[in-house]
């Protein structure tokens, strides 16, 4: 075998264990997100994640999820005057994670926290129940993606938003369910 076979295999086994740990992430363009001009994210890879719900409708369809994607743009970019949709991704109740900002891109979802976090919401209100399985395993995989992509440290620390600003979010059944997360740091 010559080199370049060789470097094809070993790439090809490094690129399918990280695709194995990436779930399915809907692109912007999947979605139909507007345009939008964001910043760089300043430090990376980001040393914390943010974990957020909408406080919305819950979506359980793909149909659902990008016209709940659209509409939280909307008010995001309409209402606040944001660049773009304020987190960094977002999880459906359908299985999918979708690119908001995406990696490497400042967000606005965090005070405090924006220049050096992935913004990570899921679709829905979790004040009295957690997001459903398939939400709850693809946040963790995103998660693990991101470590393994290089945008979240290897050390990284989880919080609830509630934790870097006075609210309620991420609801508290969520925010309960993800101090249980590996990495939930209680002391922030």
């Amino acid at each position: 075998m010559n080199k370049f076979a060789a470097l094809l295999v070993v790439a090809s086994v490094c690129l399918a264990g990280v695709s194995a740990q990436c779930p399915r992430i809907v692109t912007r363009a999947q979605w139909g997100a507007r345009a939008a001009s964001t910043s760089q994210l300043p430090i990376r890879p980001a040393p914390w994640v943010v974990m957020h719900h909408t406080a919305g409708a819950h979506c359980t369809t793909d149909a659902a999820c990008n016209q709940q994607m659209r509409n939280i743009q909307s008010f995001h970019m309409d209402g606040n005057g944001w660049a773009d949709i304020g987190y960094n991704f977002l999880v459906g109740e359908n299985g999918a994670a979708y690119e908001g900002r995406g990696w490497g891109r400042q967000g606005a979802h965090a005070p405090g926290y924006n220049d050096r976090s992935v913004g990570m919401g899921v679709m829905g209100t979790f004040t009295n129940g957690i997001p459903n399985a398939a939400a709850r395993t693809v946040a963790r995989n995103l998660i693990t993606c991101g470590v393994s992509l290089g945008h979240i440290a290897s050390n990284y620390w989880l919080i609830g938003y509630r934790q870097a600003v006075a609210t309620a979010c991420p609801g508290n059944a969520f925010f309960n369910e993800i101090r249980t997360w590996p990495r939930f740091n209680p002391n922030v």
